[in-house]
């Protein structure tokens, strides 16, 4: 009998979008059926399989984006946000399955809903180049988030404070700006679309910090001093303002903790 662990791996290993959303709805849906019990007797891979047409490039090699209206800018915004999607499925998949056996059900349940979540924002990403008569893929990509993982792949607590303490909230500073400029060029459609991720992004950046609050008092930390540390030895970037303090607030996170590291 399949358990958690092999579920998500098989996820992991599912190149097509659409298949490796799919197989991510049906493992979360049966992990709360009871279906899927909670073990870990499978290794994860060191990285996810993503679509061989996908053009994968550094970082510092991807063409500027245009802030302009036109429909090729339209669609390369929403390429990159589609990436983004994309990455963030695995990235929740790979937090349970390579710390779900340590952390226990409430990590496991929240993670599992990041998950679903993220293949959700996906899909309504895909239906919206879909719309413009594009497709991810159609564009390169950067591997950035995923480095990431790897560099974290060894500690949660390092994993949690880099990907949804400072990648996905990071998210938090700059959607708010992307949503008013859709907005601003009548797309109304895309507009909710970025409003249902930024209410959703939320809640993951508060998840993450919730926990990695708890993993530093079980060690005896201080979760600022810690995350400050963690941050410094694992994120190859920097933190930089402007800050949506708000939202950041809201998802737990330390103004006096970012501001120092900005």
């Amino acid at each position: 009998m399949a358990d958690l662990s092999t579920a998500i791996r098989d996820a992991l290993l599912t190149p097509e979008p659409r298949d490796k959303v799919m197989a991510t709805r049906k493992l979360v849906r049966d992990w709360r059926k009871g279906v899927l019990p909670s073990t870990f007797n499978t290794d994860m891979p060191d990285r996810p399989a993503w679509p061989e047409r996908l053009e994968l490039r550094h970082p510092g090699q991807m063409p500027k984006r245009g802030r302009g209206g036109s429909e090729r800018n339209r669609i390369a915004l929403w390429h990159s946000l589609a990436h983004i999607e994309f990455v963030a499925i695995d990235l929740a998949l790979d937090i349970v399955g390579r710390f779900g056996g340590e952390m226990g059900e409430a990590f496991i349940a929240d993670f599992l809903s990041v998950a679903a979540d993220e293949a959700m924002h996906f899909a309504l990403i895909e239906r919206k180049l879909g719309q413009m008569g594009a497709r991810y893929t159609d564009l390169p990509a950067h591997d950035g988030l995923w480095s990431a993982a790897q560099d974290t792949a060894g500690d949660v607590a390092a994993r949690l404070a880099v990907v949804p303490m400072v990648l996905e909230a990071r998210g938090l500073d700059v959607t708010p700006a992307t949503l008013e400029r859709v907005r601003a060029q009548g797309d109304e459609g895309g507009a909710k679309i970025l409003k249902r991720i930024l209410d959703d992004e939320i809640r993951h950046v508060r998840a993450g910090s919730t926990h990695f609050d708890e993993i530093c008092r079980k060690r005896g930390k201080s979760p600022e001093n810690c995350w400050k540390m963690l941050v410094r030895r694992h994120f190859r970037g920097s933190l930089k303002p402007p800050f949506n303090d708000s939202a950041r607030l809201a998802a737990g996170l330390s103004r006096d903790a970012y501001e120092a590291l900005a």
